[in-house]
């Protein structure tokens, strides 16, 4: 099974707003990065793991664990002039823009970015690449195992 760190502002779509959806699902919207969107598209599978990452806000880090809950599917926001995600060369017959679903299966006090550079067995992670402004990455396996290991779930009343 393949494993993948996604990231998400808190603002736009936190671990908080997954765990309290229906089901502990939300789609994946806005991904307007091909890269990403090819991993989207073209690799991911249901049952995949995620590494829930709250980005762009005071402490960013892995704020949970969630898992791949649909096969890729159009992004809609990509045809809706009123979304800050239009797209205007997008069409409903030939998209540009996939999204999963992703369903939250629980929280964990968040794993920092600083952790996460201090951590000598995570320096090849992509996320801590130089450079790196992906917002969907591959995660190697061992990274997968150490990073679960370390992390501390959140008791919560859904996830």
């Amino acid at each position: 099974m393949p494993f993948w760190l996604m990231k998400s502002e808190p603002a736009e779509c936190s671990i908080d707003d997954a765990v309290a959806a229906p089901h502990a699902t939300v789609p994946w919207v806005g991904v307007r990065n091909f890269q990403a969107r090819n991993f989207m598209r073209d690799q991911m599978k249901i049952g995949d793991g995620v590494l829930f990452y709250h980005s762009s806000c005071a402490v960013p880090g892995i704020a949970g664990v969630a898992e791949v809950a649909s096969a890729s599917y159009p992004d809609s926001t990509q045809f809706d002039p009123s979304s800050p995600y239009y797209d205007a060369a997008s069409r409903p017959e030939k998209p540009r823009w996939y999204l999963v679903d992703v369903r939250a299966r629980y929280k964990v006090e968040v794993f920092t970015l600083a952790q996460m550079r201090e951590t000598p067995e995570l320096q090849e992670m992509r996320v801590l690449k130089r450079g790196n402004r992906l917002s969907i990455t591959p995660v190697e396996p061992p990274h997968w195992k150490l990073l679960l290991g370390r992390m501390k779930r959140i008791k919560t009343a859904k996830a």
